[in-house]
């Protein structure tokens, strides 16, 4: 047996409160595709917690990009972006991501959190001031502490307050930054107030498109196009994990701004660039995105018909988007009713503290354009099962 030093023996008790708590994070092991079925701890199960909203991750033609992307340009390119890292390859989808958000330039991150590191460590310093959306993403929250500005944070949504905070500020630069879906919430960012409020301070904005890239739109061209603000939003970070089902983020702007973080954003200097494969798959992931409307369709049906049956069985339903929480409130409790859920064939994760405020637990369910009007019925009447065995209902 290899030799343990015990001197993180510390971590095992807190571990053991994080377990008495009901707040202790363990894997499960998924052993096989993922699609609105997989197979979970040795049995087939309805998948109802993934962010792959379109489907697009089992398209076959990410296959044969793959395929051309290796043939041509190899299987990595081990350099950073600023040495020997920056691929034609790259350039085309960069070009490619920036007409989608109707921008000048986009730039490639290997996640979104990194792409939100390099916003708000790159655009703010000290003597500067962010205003941040009580719910935004935990990259948000980090990026905004190490970006050594101050940190002013506004009640979700609630323009009144932001509009305060805003006329009390004496900093040199103002931004403004916000969620455009909610992960945890699945509610949308009130962009056009926030674009106004933005043009009456001098402030400028940056929005995380993250859950509404691929989603939101009638072209899936996220909050912007939802709100009609095409081109009028100074910074967008999208991910390409989400809708378009596979792993990367961008940030999309001005081209002085891609210039600007080309030579300023740390999380962009300092690793190395995305392998040719996955750009490859990235290329077919948004052609997909953009052909076959279908998906968005389907999915915004299907997330329709899960939110009427949720609300006809009586939970508290937040959002109204593809993302559907169900707040249950005590974080045991929640974590039984997963647990029974997947037992009855439906795989949720219950959400706790810190990811969400105390007392509000929820299951957190993601609808995908690839469940049928069949799962979606059976996955209903789970939770109406579990719901009256716990006393939920």
């Amino acid at each position: 047996m290899r030799w343990k030093m015990g001197r993180l023996s510390f971590l095992q008790e807190d571990l053991e409160v994080l377990r008495g708590r009901g707040r202790l994070r363990e894997l499960k092991w998924i052993a096989s595709r993922l699609s609105n079925r997989v197979r979970v701890e040795g049995k087939e199960v309805l998948l109802f917690c993934s962010n792959d909203y379109l489907g697009i991750s089992q398209a076959l033609l990410l296959k044969e990009e793959a395929s051309r992307a290796i043939e041509e340009w190899g299987v990595g390119a081990p350099s950073s972006r600023s040495i020997a890292g920056s691929l034609l390859i790259h350039k085309e989808l960069e070009e490619r991501l920036a007409e989608f958000k109707g921008t000048e330039a986009a730039l490639l991150f290997p996640t979104g959190y990194m792409a939100n590191i390099a916003i708000l460590t790159s655009l703010v310093a000290e003597g500067d001031l962010i205003l941040s959306d009580q719910y935004n993403h935990a990259s948000i929250i980090d990026g905004s502490r190490l970006s050594r500005a101050e940190v002013w944070v506004y009640k979700h949504r609630d323009m009144d307050h932001l509009e305060d905070l805003l006329k009390r500020s004496k900093h040199r630069r103002k931004l403004i930054v916000t969620d455009g879906v909610f992960s945890m919430e699945g509610d949308i960012a009130p962009l056009r107030e926030l674009r106004e409020l933005s043009d009456r301070y001098g402030a400028f904005l940056v929005v995380d498109d993250a859950h509404a890239t691929g989603v939101l739109g009638k072209e899936g061209r996220g909050t912007a196009e939802y709100f009609g603000l095409l081109g009028q939003v100074e910074v967008q970070m999208g991910t390409m994990g989400k809708a378009l089902g596979v792993m990367g983020a961008f940030v999309a702007g001005e081209r002085i701004l891609i210039d600007y973080l080309i030579n300023k954003a740390r999380t962009f200097m300092y690793t190395t660039s995305l392998p040719p494969p996955l750009v490859g798959i990235l290329l077919g992931a948004l052609r997909i995105l953009r052909e076959e409307g279908w998906r968005r369709e389907r999915l915004w049906e299907n997330t329709r018909m899960f939110r009427e049956g949720v609300k006809r069985l009586g939970f508290e339903v937040l959002g109204d988007t593809p993302i559907v929480p169900l707040v249950i409130g005590d974080d045991n409790l929640t974590m039984e009713f997963s647990r029974r859920l997947l037992e009855k064939g439906v795989y949720v994760q219950g959400i706790r503290p810190p990811t969400v405020p105390e007392g509000t637990s929820r299951l957190r369910f993601s609808i995908s354009a690839l469940h049928t009007e069949q799962d979606i019925r059976y996955a209903l009447g789970a939770l109406e099962e579990v719901g009256r065995e716990l006393g939920v209902l």
